[in-house]
């Protein structure tokens, strides 16, 4: 599984960076981006920034 951003709805607040930097980033239009997939040592860290977007912007995907 992986994390999956919908652009659109992302407001670019960086909250999902400052939960997983390893998994989520901001791109060149400071939108977030899932640009890896969770590890089982980050797994958490991912969910935690999904249930938490304020816009829920963030969902898995398979």
């Amino acid at each position: 599984m992986k994390a999956f951003v919908d652009k659109k709805a992302c407001i670019g607040c960086g909250l999902c960076c400052s939960l997983c930097d390893t998994v989520f980033r901001m791109d060149e239009d400071d939108k977030a981006i899932a640009y890896q997939r969770p590890t089982t040592e980050n797994i958490d860290a991912t969910q935690s920034a999904i249930d938490n977007c304020p816009v829920a912007a963030i969902s898995w995907e398979d």
